[in-house]
């Protein structure tokens, strides 16, 4: 199996900077896995602030710019893991998950976690076909 790791305008060398040790995208055997994304801005690399409908649009849109940058798409997402800072966001959370997977969404977990190093509350992975 050949991997590759894809590099990401913008996201990949935020990460170098932040000296954080992951890809954000790696291709193998024909999918993209994509490393937890939270509420990055596709164009600085800087965290969006705001409630968590604003953070998960955000962390939403920074997996499909790392998606499409990639060569994929969000329609060709097969698995999502959502996580959040608080248990109580999974409702709010779904109303803007929805708007992006209407039709045949993927499978998905959430999972509820204590603490980020960073000011953010939501972090969103996926897999996707190539």
């Amino acid at each position: 199996m050949a991997k590759e790791v894809v590099e990401i305008p913008v996201f990949s060398e935020a990460m170098r900077q932040m000296k954080v040790p992951i890809s954000a995208v790696v291709r193998a055997n024909g999918f993209l896995f994509v490393s937890g994304l939270p509420p990055l801005d596709p164009k600085t690399g800087k965290l969006i602030q705001g409630d968590i409908e604003t953070q998960t649009e955000a962390s939403i849109r920074a997996v499909k710019h790392a998606l499409e940058s990639a060569g994929s798409s969000l329609d060709k997402v097969v698995k999502a893991t959502i996580y959040a800072a608080n248990a109580g966001y999974f409702a709010a959370i779904n109303r803007v998950y929805a708007k992006h997977f209407a039709h045949n969404p993927p499978t998905r977990t959430f999972v509820a976690v204590g603490s980020w190093p960073m000011e953010f509350d939501i972090e969103i992975e996926c897999i996707a076909v190539a």
